[in-house]
């Protein structure tokens, strides 16, 4: 009865580690390195500035990019990184990096320093 569970839960190990490998080794088609401006969000009222600022940013990688808007993923960082000082205050500008995938997922993230 032990052996039964400990096989079941070795295929589920397995499956796990298969998809969160097939997650980190999904196949790059295009990426690119872009600074998005984002100082249009302060033309807006300082309690929709970093949302929109979110809005910006989907807009100028669905264009640049040549998706659409529902194939874009952002990562926890560069959402952070609108939202750091808050609603009020997003950044005036985001160095960013375009990962696209074979299926046509954009996944944005923050492009590293080279000074660093």
């Amino acid at each position: 009865m032990s052996g039964e569970k400990d096989e079941k839960s070795g295929t589920e190990e397995k499956i796990r580690g298969s998809e969160a490998k097939a997650d980190r080794e999904r196949e790059i088609v295009e990426e690119r390195v872009y600074t998005v401006p984002l100082s249009r969000a302060w033309i807006m009222p300082v309690t929709k500035r970093a949302p929109r600022a979110i809005r910006i940013l989907k807009a100028f990688i669905k264009k640049h990019m040549k998706i659409e808007e529902d194939s874009i993923v952002i990562s926890n960082e560069v959402n952070e990184r609108i939202w750091n000082r808050g609603i009020e205050k997003p950044p005036r500008k985001i160095r960013i990096r375009a990962s696209k995938d074979k299926d046509g997922i954009v996944t944005v993230y923050l492009a590293e320093a080279e000074g660093d």
